[in-house]
């Protein structure tokens, strides 16, 4: 079992970096396509194995997710942006962090919020106009960073500090576009972009300090019962000598950046998917019409939503904002007839999966009833894994599918959004698939909406 699973053959030093950079969704779906469960590439010095089998997949996350750890290719500059926040830190540290992130993650408790989440999405359209022409990856990222904000960190940004974060996110996002140079290049070494990117970086760790000072200033450290939102708790528990100042930043930075970001995507591509099959378009507004009544979405509208959850499903499909997830076994692991070694680099491409024919009929159709019970009780659990799995499955997951329909509800009662690029949609990769020229977007009221109370 220790023969290599087949692969591209690359080049010299950097192997097949040169061709995953340059489109590494073509790349990963091109590899699923023609090698099938396993394939083998060099990604500069890193020897790596794409694994799409999704009974496979889940024994990776799940069923022996304990002989697994994030790479350590994720420490360089992704360990200086988010430390040892819960998306990174390992073993006793990041269980001792997910037992006190809980509570704030409660369904129980977010769906007590809902109505903020309407309140923050009615914010921004009272700045919408008819006829406006948006960038509509902008307009839901504000609104996503507003929840992020006032859920987990008990505060709001002024428009000023929200604007002057959404700044900082562009060089951010481009230090982790894939770049063969850096693929092949020692860590140490000076690159372009390092300055903007490490200057991005402080001014966000300035805003993070301003948050959690102010909610220093607000509660109560030694009220057990105060406020259940993510910062109070750390900070009750930093009052008892159980967090540092550097726990505090690494997880209000993961909080910032990669709890509204997922959600921020999955919204933007919603509406670019709706704005290109109007039938689907006209099935979400006569559903949240009926349902809603020209009232505001509540938690109970929530439960209704049927094709709305499947639309939002399909979105996430089609466009996983995380695209890929990485791992490193610690043992050797054998997969498909192949043993993959100790220490290897393990790629599991959500981009692929989610569009590879063996588990999806006409994979790269827009097809929300696909989600009907009927149509998606034999498929494999791991064909669709938009949030990860297993005891690292994203902790938001059920905040950001809240936010996703009552953002969609409170928008799609009111207006329709027509996409206005030019030519077709192209993805970005950084940590997460973004369009590269934006969402630009036409925002029309609906003339057939019922009037809000």
């Amino acid at each position: 079992m220790s023969q290599t699973p087949p692969g591209p053959k690359g080049r010299p030093v950097f192997g097949s970096s040169r061709q995953y950079a340059r489109d590494p969704f073509g790349f990963v779906t091109a590899l699923e396509q023609s090698y099938g469960d396993v394939a083998r590439f060099d990604m500069g010095p890193l020897n790596t194995y794409m694994v799409t089998n999704p009974a496979d997949i889940e024994r990776v996350l799940v069923s022996e997710s304990d002989d697994f750890v994030k790479p350590e290719f994720q420490d360089d500059a992704l360990g200086d942006l988010l430390g040892e926040g819960l998306l990174l830190s390992e073993g006793d540290t990041w269980q001792k962090q997910r037992d006190l992130a809980t509570p704030a993650f409660n369904m129980n408790r977010l769906s007590g919020m809902a109505d903020r989440i309407v309140d923050h999405t009615e914010s921004l359209l009272s700045e919408w106009a008819d006829g406006d022409e948006l960038d509509v990856e902008q307009e839901m990222t504000e609104v996503t960073i507003d929840v992020i904000c006032d859920l987990m960190m008990g505060t709001q940004l002024s428009d000023e500090r929200l604007d002057h974060v959404q700044t900082q996110l562009e060089p951010i996002g481009r230090r982790f576009e894939p770049d063969p140079i850096r693929f092949a290049a020692p860590e140490w070494v000076p690159l372009p972009g390092d300055d903007e990117y490490q200057s991005a970086v402080e001014e966000l760790d300035d805003v993070i300090a301003e948050i959690v000072d102010r909610r220093r200033q607000e509660i109560d450290t030694g009220d057990d019962d105060g406020p259940m939102d993510f910062l109070s708790i750390l900070l009750r528990a930093r009052a008892d000598g159980e967090q540092t100042n550097r726990q505090l930043r690494d997880e209000m930075m993961t909080m910032l950046l990669a709890g509204h970001d997922t959600t921020a995507l999955t919204m933007t591509y919603t509406w670019y998917l709706l704005s290109q099959h109007p039938e689907a378009e006209r099935r979400v507004h006569a559903e949240l019409d009926e349902l809603l009544d020209g009232d505001a979405p509540t938690m109970a509208d929530v439960r209704e939503m049927e094709y709305t959850e499947w639309v939002v499903n399909e979105a996430m499909r089609l466009y996983p904002p995380v695209y890929t997830i990485f791992r490193t076994p610690e043992r050797d692991f054998e997969v498909g007839g192949y043993t993959i070694p100790e220490g290897a680099t393990i790629m599991l491409p959500q981009y692929a999966v989610h569009r590879s024919d063996r588990y999806w009929d006409d994979p790269d159709t827009f097809d929300p009833e696909r989600w009907k019970p009927e149509r998606s009780q034999d498929r494999p659990r791991f064909a669709y894994f938009p949030f990860g799995g297993g005891p690292r499955h994203c902790i938001g997951k059920h905040l950001a599918l809240l936010e996703a329909r009552l953002i969609l509800a409170t928008t799609a009662s009111r207006y329709r959004l027509s996409y206005e690029g030019d030519g077709p949609l192209e993805l970005m990769p950084t940590l997460t698939a973004h369009p590269r020229d934006g969402m630009p977007m036409r925002v029309e009221k609906r003339a057939d909406a019922p009037a809000w109370d």
